[in-house]
């Protein structure tokens, strides 16, 4: 019996892939395919795939033409694969010609000709090609803009500042540059915007009575009624409305978020998070509203929103007294308590520890940009480390979710908008005195 092993993602099956499968097939007696896993397809940079591995393997298992389906989960696997089953031809797509010609010392390999004129990512294109538009006066505008050309169906239209000078990359792909919001807003299908937080209620409220989707950078507003409103508003007119905080698209931090919530380090007892950086002070964007989101994301989405009393310490800048440069949040739950240090003008290590009744989850600075955390105990050997791949910094990760919510119709966010109602509602208490202690 000749056995024939091959691989890959199948997102939205086309009859590409079935002429694949069928050539395959015919070159022996038993074909074994290979659904590459949904963290491994993120590992090789394929992040916009449409649907899940289990929505992929019954796919291809609903064509009939495998007499045996695996899953690949890990690099060097097609190897071990190939030993334990015995293969005898490996076949993939001609569009991958000489990059697997390293297995030829295991079995035959054979490039197989590709059904010209269609592909996954093609179709993805086509189904749900935005118009996006880009909106602020932070350079990181520019980041944002890059990270949209790693999303299929995502293209930028238009850029709306009045003082970032647009990177030569970006600007070759981009309709026009303007200072003029609605005149941007007529163009596209939806909007980023990376504005200061004072302008974000007006600007979402805007582009959402004007029927487009948004994700709007955290803090999405800075009154706990101007976030209630503008969901509202989304709801009715139909639109996504997302708040950013890319952090919560990050793998890592996802998957440990999972792990401390199903009681692998126990109960959890305390948080501390610590965001910092040494930045030129950017009008707007004081500590608390630069991190403050990000910092108590993993506090309520593992201890929950209903906390006893929450303390705010806040050193402002002697020039400008609406500006935090330093500000020490403290919660205290009925069994747990979080401390958080946020500064834009003071450094520190700017790690998270969430502490457990069992062990604790370590990760490292910038946590907020991880793609590495440990889970450490009282008996060092039952320590455990954990690596995920992390591409522009969770950002394509969040453009993907918004982008799916849109052509799927569905909520893919992983922020509950509880949080964000919460979030904002601690804003407005700093803002106007409640709980806050300033010191010089």
């Amino acid at each position: 019996m000749r056995r024939v092993i091959t691989y890959g993602t199948f997102d939205l099956l086309h009859y590409g892939h079935i002429n694949l499968l069928k050539r395959a097939k015919k070159l022996g007696d038993y074909l074994i395919v290979g659904v590459t896993a949904d963290d491994f397809d993120k590992r090789r940079g394929k992040i916009n795939v449409e649907q899940s591995s289990i929505e992929r393997v019954e796919a291809v298992r609903a064509l009939g033409i495998a007499d045996e389906i695996i899953i690949e989960e890990y690099e060097g696997q097609k190897i071990d694969d190939i030993k334990k089953f015995d293969v005898d031809i490996f076949a993939i797509g001609s569009d991958w010609v000489g990059q697997f010609d390293y297995l030829q010392k295991y079995c035959q390999v054979v490039y197989l000709a590709r059904t010209e004129g269609v592909s996954s990512s093609e179709i993805r294109e086509d189904k749900r090609m935005l118009k996006m538009g880009v909106v602020g006066d932070s350079v990181s505008i520019n980041k944002i803009v890059k990270e949209c050309d790693y999303v299929n169906g995502i293209h930028v239209e238009a850029i709306c500042t009045t003082s970032v000078e647009i990177s030569e990359d970006n600007v070759d792909n981009i309709k026009f540059i303007t200072s003029d919001y609605k005149k941007m807003l007529q163009e596209v299908d939806a909007v980023y915007i990376r504005s200061v937080p004072s302008e974000h209620y007006e600007q979402v409220r805007y582009a959402l009575e004007n029927n487009k989707h948004v994700i709007c950078e955290a803090p999405l507003a800075v009154r706990k009624e101007q976030c209630e409103a503008l969901f509202e508003l989304a709801d009715a007119n139909g639109c996504v409305l997302m708040e950013g905080i890319k952090t919560a698209y990050s793998t890592a931090y996802w998957r440990l978020s999972l792990l401390a919530n199903s009681g692998k380090i126990g109960k959890v007892t305390c948080i501390d998070a610590t965001c910092t950086s040494l930045r030129i002070k950017d009008n707007g964007w004081s500590s608390l509203y630069e991190w403050g989101p990000t910092a108590m994301l993993p506090v309520f989405q593992l201890l929950g929103t209903d906390y006893i009393s929450k303390s705010i310490v806040m050193r402002m800048d002697n020039d400008d007294i609406t500006y935090d440069t330093f500000s020490k949040i403290d919660f205290t739950y009925d069994n747990a308590v979080a401390s958080l240090k946020l500064g834009n003008e003071v450094k520190s290590e700017s790690e998270l520890v969430i502490a457990g009744t069992k062990g604790y989850i370590y990760v490292p600075a910038p946590w907020w940009k991880t793609d590495y955390f440990e889970i450490r105990y009282e008996n060092a050997s039952d320590n455990k480390r954990y690596f995920y791949q992390l591409d522009g910094e969770g950002i394509r990760y969040e453009l993907v979710a918004f982008v799916k919510a849109i052509q799927g119709d569905k909520n893919t966010s992983k922020i509950d908008r509880e949080i964000t109602y919460i979030t904002s509602q601690i804003l407005q208490d700093a803002a106007e005195g409640n709980d806050v202690r300033i010191i010089n």
